[in-house]
């Protein structure tokens, strides 16, 4: 069952084409990947995706709504979630506010009721803390509460934001590069973590990472990028034996 879908996406500046046509299916429970050389367009395709850009043409669909050139916040409210390539932080934030923030996108009291501290804001001021604490708790990050966010080791960081957007309630979760920077054991704790949240929190995994080995480990398909064209998608099998992902792509990792 498709959850969110791109058909033929195009995203221009100026005289330039930085995602041609691209067309993509997420089917619930799926973890699909991304990847292409760097320049390749991916980004920028998640940002179409998320509403930071609206595609100069073609449309985007989640849960058969066309969600095409709606702002960031709204899509976020809809379901759809990222994280960052660069990781986005209130680094000044204990990690708990961090999270407690992402919580407020749900919240049905007014600005009154939350200035005079009015019952229906207190238990939802309750229930926004005991959600965010079990999310560090899934996360293991809990006894990193009243840590500032910026001291936390990268690995954490990178953990501490997929709490905060798990916190959005999303069913698409939009991962930029979970992956980058981190050492050997923590990309394999990645790759499991990933495997969790998607079971835990039922959810369809859209992700970008260079990390081959996090690729062909857990994504059920692939989409392949290069200069902003689709040249490949299917199975990681395919893929890896696909030889115009190995000239455009994998060749050139495997000779750095």
């Amino acid at each position: 069952m498709s959850v969110l879908r791109t058909d033929s996406i195009t995203m221009q500046f100026g005289g330039l084409t930085a995602v041609k046509e691209f067309s993509l299916e997420l089917n619930k429970g799926e973890i699909i990947a991304l990847i292409g050389p760097n320049g390749a367009g991916k980004t920028t395709a998640f940002n179409m995706i998320t509403g930071v850009y609206k595609p100069t043409k073609g449309n985007v669909i989640f849960n058969d709504k066309n969600i095409t050139g709606l702002k960031p916040d709204q899509i976020t409210v809809l379901g759809v979630a990222r994280t960052f390539q660069n990781i986005r932080l209130f680094k000044d934030l204990s990690v708990l506010d961090n999270v407690l923030i992402a919580n407020h996108l749900r919240i049905k009291s007014n600005f009154m009721e939350a200035i005079l501290k009015l019952p229906r804001y207190r238990r939802e001021e309750k229930a926004m803390f005991e959600k965010s604490m079990n999310l560090l708790e899934k996360v293991g990050l809990a006894d990193l509460k009243d840590e500032k966010s910026s001291s936390l080791p990268y690995g954490k960081q990178r953990r501490l934001e997929i709490a905060r957007a798990l916190a959005t309630d999303p069913a698409v979760l939009l991962l930029d590069e979970p992956a980058a920077g981190m050492n050997p054991k923590e990309t394999d704790d990645l790759t499991v973590f990933i495997k969790e949240i998607r079971d835990e929190f039922n959810l369809t995994i859209f992700m970008i990472e260079h990390h081959m080995q996090v690729v062909m480990g857990i994504s059920n398909r692939i989409y392949v990028l290069d200069y902003g064209v689709t040249i490949a998608q299917g199975t990681p099998y395919e893929i890896q034996n696909n030889q115009r992902v190995i000239e455009a792509y994998l060749g050139v990792e495997e000779n750095a």
